[in-house]
């Protein structure tokens, strides 16, 4: 039982927790669950904080608010801070989230520490609408956690429907039809609270935040319109709305009572629609597939969501190449593909809807092993147990319900405004009836109104009982899809204007026309009967199809009859259309066609074709996509030109349907406002500015216009004109000499804009300070300069002049006139091919041509072996190409090569020689390298042997190396091991990551090139073969006995490849934290500090890896030495033996390997002898007691550890007193003591452990003394030697002495006479040594009674 206790010091202060608490406590510490945690709302108003622990170490804290940030409410594009402080001990981990997003955007969001003030700190810059939004704090450390909301409200948020819309899709929604439909804000403002989530998700509305500001706003402005005098606007129902009454103004005050709630009512309703009733129809389920396939995971909610969240292992999955996210149309089967599955996936994966969430293991079954021979076979697809097709039928049965749910709400919201419609009716008659002429032509109009917005109302009322079942449904059984614009019609229709007398009459008129259809159209009350048609009559051969279309654009509806003689009637919308400048109706024979000539956004609808009886309808929906007009985009193509720092203007104008998303774009970015670029905004035009425009500005302008009906683009090019840059270098000398330097150079990379117009130089002789200007010259980069001194050297300073003015100088090295400048060495020529008779070299040209150009090479060779170059080519014949064909070679023999280059100046340097190269016929590829096999591996290498490829002439040459190539698992390169060939058959890849998985090839090489890879079957693992886990040190204790307080140490030793997984528990559950764990390549050890009782155990180490598993248990005792038995009682029941009962030990229920030891004391001998040990009872018979001499008896306690100290009996018997004998001779009478044997003590029933002594023993009577025998199973055990029997003055006993399980069985005892016989029989059971029950977990009764290892009398 938990007991309070009075506590000091830090944690006096706290609240006293209850013994629920205390339990989840206890429940920590007995199973190592951190789950159960207790949570508490703390003092500072709006904070929760979270303990892990109850008993907190004196010094330390959860985390808790000093001070806790503020709400705000700023103005859009300003800037929102909120700070914290928090305390606890060790120092809290804070971080920050939102509702409805992450706050991940560095250029949005900055959280920092300020260590001066100990205050966290979450800026918000350029706050804008969708940064309205609850935001959490949260300080966590390893005791528990706190954590507090504060809201952020943007005081000039727009609040216009196109920015409504925009905000929901920026929040994942879906835009339904049905949201700004005025039907879901009265079925919204006319339900009660619990109603709110069904409704919001009937309309497919998720933005809960959003409905809830929004809805507030309808309900003031409700509540703003009753209030307002001498204005009375009717409803659907003809009652009026703003009715001057009492009930009225008290329904007006009611409203604004509702209006003026306290912050913890919207929260409150707030937690309401978070803690909805949405569950997993059908969960996910586990999955066992094979490598390489493909896994589908699907769950069924009870309501639709557009999307939920995906985990595996802890992970949040992404749609990505790995997986693929889908969701069905009516969003409530979602459905995660895991494509290609390697064992690296299996795993948990779960699926995350708001609150709850359902998870599932996915199964890799890997079919072969690392040796054996992928089979490359075709991907499939598992699924989990059952079908799409069933997971369709419960999502449409889903489905159903839902829209029955929301049928029924509607019909409660139209039932309850009639009723206060009709209320107000009989209000406005009984105020009416006070003046007689004005009454009764207000009364006449009122009902003439109310009669017309009645029926409008029921129109609009049949139309939506008619949709599920009929209204997407034609005759030719093609299901329709609605469009934007009906639901767009829908909405005009209920706004509640009144309508003109044409509107009524044409209302009627179409009212009569379409009875027959409108009643038709009701809901279904029953099955339908098929009938039996003898004449089918006219029917459609092919139906209407829907149509979409464009604004101004031609739409046609054609259908044809099985009869060319009828005719038939159009219809939109109900209402009957005829041929005129918009319509166009023909009839081909059977075809009827409908021509739009020019489409108008008014003219969607549903249109239908009836003929004899018969119908088909379809959908025209007329499309309004932005578009320019083609002057205005004309214009706005041409280029604009604009100089450096000033402005440039992009404007254009467009048409079509609100709301239209602009972007403007520069260079394929997007643009936002901001210091240097302003965008103005419109519903008909927008407007770019470009403020200080700079030379990187140029480029391409697009803009790009889109709304729900398509997009439209525009493309313009802006050129900012600047002045060049410096002509480019460096200049290269063309000519030098004693008359004159000629030289050239490169344009500027970039012109500014506007092309070179000239080139200014000016010169300065090398030794002097002033620049000279020489010449100005045409916009060619080249220039002569012939006024020059014969040795001396010159710089010369370029600039580049265009319209907009000169750029930077370019200035070049030093030019010498006439003196000679040597080229430097070209590169080492490189061999492209060669042949018996001629070899091909090319080379590339000196990097120090001498100021000058080149004239020319000279190409020289040598034979391998010799000193002596010859030259290939002579002076007169100087190679002009890079690149030359030697002819003169002698086929077989080794030849390298040099060259040189010839400017003006005359030879310059040779290069380095070539490598050596044979003069024959090129040679063929070797063939695949044979036999490729692993023969050894490691964590970090692996070596590789093959076969030589076979030598074929002409078809494949000798392989002259060989070179190695890997790739791991999860790459698609390969990377080479060796950099130059190898010319052995072996080679050893080293570097590798440990239980890496590599594919491996090796390719032959020779001067024909290269063969194909010889690759691998299987792809390898880096690790040693595989070794079964195996202990080896064979003297490990399998028993441990220790003193509570002293460290307990086990060390295994094993052999395994690869490296083990090795798991520890403790009576097979994980061992605790205080207990650690070190493992090496070879061993593994437990180590325990200080041991206490709790301690004691089976503690099992688990070594397993990919060959196998190996197990070793060892019990841990963790005891003290025993303390001493109870008071000792003495009985005697039998005589010549005296019954020993004592009180147990204090440590008999923590110990139950404890058992107790009797010593017997005779006066007379003066000595102690011990008469019994290894008692596990409490009570024991000692034989031989002699009457007249007196005993006594002392009993201890022992256990693993050692004995107790004795308690001691009192003394038993009397010592007999000397009397004088007298001897008397009685007087004789014969008597017969003669009696059968019979049983005074029966045998009782024995549990004994396995390896421990057991002892049996029972009490018979007869006259003359009956012959006793033992049996076991019906077999005699007097002549065995393994049982000891002795039968002492009619107390028969029996020892096992070693119990083992072949002693198990019914033991039975017979004393049999001349006069008779009887028996005694019991059964003895043995305990498993590892499953030995505690002493703690029976009664002090039952151990008495069932333990029976002595026996009790």
């Amino acid at each position: 039982m938990w007991k309070r206790t009075k506590t000091t010091g830090p944690s006096a202060n706290r609240k006293s927790f209850s013994i629920v608490h205390r339990y989840i406590q206890h429940f920590n510490e007995v199973s190592g669950n951190k789950s159960a945690v207790i949570r508490r709302r703390t003092g500072n108003q709006g904070a929760i904080t979270t303990r892990y622990e109850v008993n907190i170490p004196e010094g330390k804290s959860i985390p808790e608010f000093k001070c806790k940030p503020t709400p705000m409410t700023v103005k859009e594009g300003k800037y929102a801070v909120f700070k914290a402080v928090v305390k606890g001990d060790p120092k809290p981990e804070v971080s920050w989230r939102r509702a409805k997003g992450p706050i991940s955007k560095k250029d949005k969001f900055k959280s920092k520490y300020d260590e001066s003030t100990g205050e966290h700190i979450l800026e918000i810059y350029n706050v804008c609408a969708s940064e309205e939004d609850t935001y959490k704090c949260c300080a966590v450390n390893e005791y528990g956690k706190a954590f507090c909301t504060v809201a952020l409200t943007v005081s000039d948020a727009q609040t216009n429907v196109a920015d409504f819309r925009k905000m929901l899709r920026q929040s994942h929604t879906e835009e339904v039809e049905g949201e700004a439909d005025k039907r879901f804000w009265d079925a919204l403002l006319n339900a009660e609270r619990k109603d709110y989530q069904r409704i919001c998700a009937a309309f497919g509305v998720t933005d809960l935040d959003m409905i809830f500001k929004k809805l507030d706003d309808k309900r003031r402005e409700k509540a703003q319109n009753m209030h307002k005098d001498g204005v009375s606007s009717l409803d659907e129902d003809g009652t009026d709305k703003n009715s001057l009454n009492v009930s009225g103004r008290m329904n007006d005050v009611k409203e604004i009572d509702l209006l003026n709630q306290t912050d913890e009512e919207a929260d409150l309703l707030f937690t309401e629609f978070k803690l909805s009733s949405l569950d997993f129809l059908i969960r996910i389920q586990e999955v066992k597939a094979h490598e390489r396939d493909d896994v589908l995971f699907e769950c069924v909610l009870t309501h639709p969501l557009p999307r939920i969240t995906w985990m595996g292992k802890g992970n949040v999955l992404e749609d990505g190449r790995k997986y693929t996210i889908t969701v069905s149309h009516h969003k409530l089967i979602h459905r995660l593909l895991i494509k290609e599955c390697m064992p690296l996936d299996k795993g948990i994966y779960s699926a995350v809807a708001g609150i709850i969430s359902c998870s599932a293991r996915l199964l890799v079954e890997t079919e072969y092993g690392p040796g054996s021979a992928v089979k490359k076979t075709a991907r499939k697809t598992t699924l989990a147990v059952g079908s799409r097709a069933d997971l369709e039928k419960v999502a449409r049965e889903q489905q159903m319900k839902n829209r029955e749910e929301m049928e029924e709400i509607l019909a409660s919201v139209k039932a309850k405004k009639s009723h206060e419609g009709r209320q107000g009716q009989l209000r406005d008659k009984a105020m009416l009836s006070t003046t007689e002429t004005d009454g009764e032509r207000t009364a006449t109009a009122e009902c003439s109104v109310s009669g017309v917005c009645g029926s409008d109302s029921d129109e609009l009322v049949s139309d939506e009982e008619t949709t599920e079942s009929d209204e997407n449904e034609d005759s030719t059984g093609n299901v329709k899809q609605s469009s934007r614009r009906r639901s767009q019609k829908l909405q005009k229709a209920g706004k509640g204007k009144r309508p003109s007398p044409k509107d009524c009459n044409g209302c009627d008129e179409s009212k009569d026309a379409t009875s027959s259809v409108t009643h038709s159209r009701r809901k279904r009350q029953g099955p339908l009967l098929e009938d039996v048609v003898i004449d089918p009559g006219v029917h459609f051969i092919c139906g209407l199809s829907d149509v979409s279309t464009t604004v101004n654009e031609t739409a046609e509806l054609s259908c044809k009859l099985s009869s060319e003689d009828c005719e038939g009637t159009w219809f939109r919308d109900g209402k009957m259309i005829s041929s005129d400048d918009n319509f166009t109706i023909t009839n081909d024979g059977a075809i009827h066609k409908l021509v739009i000539n020019k489409c108008k956004e008014e003219y969607s609808g549903k249109y239908r074709f009836e003929a004899d009886g018969r119908k088909t309808e379809a959908m025209i929906i007329i499309k309004d996509p932005p578009r320019f007009d083609s002057e205005i985009l004309h214009a706005f193509t041409e280029p604009v030109a604009v100089k450096v720092g000033h402005n440039a203007i992009f404007k254009v104008h467009f048409v079509g349907y609100e709301p239209i998303k602009i972007q403007w774009y520069k260079e394929g970015e997007e643009l936002q406002d901001g210091t240097n670029t302003k965008i103005e905004k419109s519903g008909s035009h927008s407007r770019l500015l470009l403020i200080r425009c700079q030379r990187k500005d140029t480029g391409e302008i697009k803009i790009k216009l889109k709304n729900e009906d398509g997009f439209a683009e525009a493309t313009s090019h802006l050129i900012v004109l600047d002045k060049p840059t410096s002509p480019l270098g460096p200049a290269e000398v063309t000519q030098s000499s004693a008359m004159c330097i000629e030289f050239r150079w490169r344009p500027p990379k970039d012109d500014g804009g506007s092309p070179v117009i000239s080139y200014m130089l000016e010169r300065r002789q090398v030794g002097r300070n002033t620049w000279k200007k020489i010449a100005e010259t045409p916009g060619v980069p080249n220039y002569m300069d012939s006024d020059v001194d014969h040795g001396r050297k010159y710089c010369y300073r370029i600039r580049a002049a265009t319209a907009e003015g000169s750029s930077e100088v370019m200035e070049t090295d030093e030019m010498q006139a006439g003196t000679l400048a040597f080229p430097g060495p070209p590169a080492p020529p490189e061999v492209v091919s060669a042949h018996d008779t001629c070899i091909n070299l090319s080379w590339d040209a000196p990097g120090n041509r001498g100021g000058s150009h080149i004239l020319g090479y000279i190409l020289e060779k040598r034979k391998k072996g010799s000193n002596l170059w010859t030259v290939v080519n002579n002076m007169n014949e100087l190679i002009k190409e890079k690149n030359y064909a030697v002819t003169d070679v002698v086929s077989g023999m080794e030849y390298e090569f040099r060259v040189t280059a010839i400017n003006l100046s005359g030879v310059g340097e040779f290069s380095s020689p070539s490598e050596f190269v044979f003069a024959r016929d090129p040679k063929t590829p070797p063939g695949k390298v044979t036999g490729l096999k692993v023969t050894e591996s490691s964590y970090s290498h692996l070596v590789l042997i093959w076969t030589k490829p076979e030598d074929k002439p002409g078809i494949q040459d000798e392989a002259k190396g060989y070179f190695v190539e890997i790739r791991q698992a999860e790459c698609i390169e390969w990377s080479r091991c060796n950099t130059t060939p190898i010319i052995t058959t072996s080679f050893s890849v080293k570097g590798l990551k440990s239980m890496g998985m590599y594919w491996v090839r090796v390719i032959a090489t020779n001067d024909g090139g290269a063969s194909s890879p010889e690759e691998l079957a299987n792809y390898v693992h880096a690790m040693p073969s595989p070794v079964r886990p195996k202990f080896t040190d064979k003297k490990m204790k399998s028993f441990v006995v220790v003193r509570a307080g002293i460290s307990v140490r086990i060390t295994v030793n094993f052999e395994a490849s690869p490296r083990p997984d090795i798991t520890w528990l403790k009576d097979n559950v994980p061992v605790a934290k205080r207990v650690t764990i070190s493992n090496s390549d070879g061993s593994s050890q437990l180590l325990i500090p200080s041991s206490e009782r709790s301690d004691s155990g089976i503690y099992s180490i688990f070594v397993k890896n990919l060959a196998g598993q190996e197990t070793f248990s060892t019990e841990v005792r963790v005891t003290d030495d025993p303390k001493p038995p109870g008071p000792v009682e003495l009985e005697g029941n039998v005589p010549g033996t005296v019954t020993v009962t004592w009180e147990p030990s204090p440590d008999e229920k923590r110990d139950d390997r404890l058992h107790y030891t009797v010593s017997k004391l005779d006066f007379a001998k003066r000595s102690w002898s011990t008469v019994a040990d290894r008692l596990f009872n409490n009570k024991f018979t000692v034989c031989n007691i002699m009457l007249g001499r007196q005993y006594s008896f002392r009993v201890y306690a022992k256990n693993d550890m050692g004995i107790s100290a004795h308690s001691e009996s009192p003394t038993w018997g009397t010592e007999k007193k000397k009397e004088r004998f007298v001897v008397s001779q009685p007087t004789r009478k014969d008597c017969d003591l003669r009696c059968a044997p019979a049983f005074i003590v029966p045998l009782k029933r024995h549990t004994a452990p396995k390896g421990y002594g057991c002892y049996m023993s029972c009490a018979v009577k007869g006259n003359p003394t009956p012959r006793v025998t033992w049996y076991r199973n019906h077999i005699s055990l007097n002549t065995n030697t393994n049982y000891c029997i002795s039968n002492t003055c009619g107390v028969c006993s029996m020892l096992i002495v070693n119990v083992g399980p072949r002693d198990t069985g019914e033991y039975a005892v017979t004393a049999e006479n001349a006069l008779g016989r009887a028996e005694c029989s019991t059964s003895l059971s043995v305990r498993g040594e590892r499953n030995r029950c505690k002493r703690s977990d029976l009664t002090e009764e039952e151990v008495l009674k069932n333990s029976g290892f002595f026996p009790a009398d």
